[in-house]
């Protein structure tokens, strides 16, 4: 899409802030209940206040909005950020499920949605950095 010759950010494209903010308010509600969540909720701070933060300025920025997560807090560097919390499969699918709720509440675009969440499967299969799991299908072999 383009808007006067130049591309829509898909931040944009989804409503921008407004939907990032209740995007990532729906992901933790999900995370504080879903029982599957349960392993990956105990990883985070009982106030969950300023996570959600930097997951609103990464999402933001991720998408192509401004540019807040990295004036704060650099190059993303999510792998090495989350290297101490052991995240296998479990783990990966616990955060995709909650992810996906979230964007199915909160993204009305169809498309919009299934392009974010490939990408963030992706990103989430990634993160895996359990030593039995290996995240590179070069080094299972």
């Amino acid at each position: 899409m383009t808007n006067a010759g130049t591309a829509v950010s898909m931040y944009e494209r989804i409503g921008g802030a407004p939907t990032i903010e209740r995007l990532v308010e729906s992901f933790y509600a999900r995370m504080d209940t879903l029982p599957e969540a349960r392993t990956i909720r105990a990883m985070h701070a009982a106030d969950l206040g300023p996570v959600k933060d930097v997951l609103k300025r990464y999402l933001g920025e991720w998408m192509g909005g401004p540019k807040l997560y990295s004036a704060e807090r650099g190059h993303p560097r999510l792998r090495q950020r989350h290297l101490g919390f052991p995240i296998g499969n479990e783990e990966r699918d616990a955060w995709l499920s909650c992810m996906r709720g979230a964007l199915d509440e909160t993204v009305a675009d169809r498309g919009a949605r299934a392009e974010i969440y490939e990408l963030l499967a992706r990103l989430a299969d990634w993160m895996r950095n359990r030593e039995d799991i290996p995240h590179d299908a070069r080094n299972a072999r």
